[in-house]
C-alpha cells in the first residue's frame, strides 16, 4: 500500500465504530419515544365505540386507542363526525359564515365550536401518528447505522496491516 492509503484503515475503524454507537442509541430512542406515544394515548382513554362505526373502521369497534394507526383510525372517525355535524363545512368557513352574519347566529357560534373542537382532536391524534411513523424511521435508520457500523468496522481491520508475527 502507497502512504495516501495507509489512512483508510484508521478512518474505517473510527467512522464504524461511531455509526456503531449512534445506531443503538437510536434504536433506544426509537422504542422510547413509541413507549412513550403509546403511554400518552392510553391516558386519554380512548376508546372506539362498539356500533355505529364505518364499515372501514369497523375492525376497531370496542378497542383503545394506542398506537400510532389506531390514532389515525380514530382521527378518521372524528373526522367523519364533524363532517356530517358540520355539513361538511371547516372551522374556517363557519367562522366567515359566522361573521357575515355579524356574529349574532348562536347556532353558528355552537357549530364553529364543534368544528374547533373537533378538528384539534383530529389534529393531535395525527401529531400522534406522525410521531409513531417517526419512531419507524429512527428504528430502520438505527438498524441500518449499527450494520454499517460493524461492517465498517470488519473491513477497517481487513484493511489493517499485518506484521508477519500476527495472524
Amino acid at each position: 500500500m502507497d502512504g495516501s492509503h495507509r489512512w483508510a484503515g484508521p478512518l474505517l475503524g473510527t467512522v464504524g465504530a461511531a455509526l456503531a454507537v449512534a445506531g443503538p442509541v437510536m434504536l433506544f430512542r426509537a422504542r422510547s419515544g413509541r413507549k412513550e406515544i403509546r403511554s400518552e394515548l392510553a391516558a386519554q382513554k380512548i376508546t372506539f365505540p362498539r356500533h355505529g362505526l364505518p364499515a372501514d373502521l369497523a375492525a376497531y369497534a370496542g378497542r383503545s386507542v394506542e398506537t400510532g394507526p389506531e390514532a389515525h383510525a380514530y382521527a378518521e372517525f372524528i373526522n367523519g363526525n364533524v363532517a356530517l355535524a358540520t355539513g361538511g363545512r371547516t372551522y374556517a368557513e363557519i367562522t366567515a359564515e359566522l361573521h357575515a352574519t355579524g356574529g349574532d347566529d348562536e347556532k353558528l357560534a355552537k357549530l364553529r365550536q364543534t368544528a374547533f373542537m373537533g378538528q384539534s382532536l383530529r389534529a393531535s391524534l395525527m401529531s400522534a401518528y406522525q410521531a409513531w411513523h417517526l419512531t419507524t424511521l429512527v428504528t430502520g435508520l438505527g438498524a441500518a447505522l449499527t450494520g454499517l457500523g460493524v461492517a465498517l468496522v470488519a473491513t477497517a481491520d481487513t484493511l489493517a496491516p499485518r506484521s508477519p508475527n500476527r495472524s
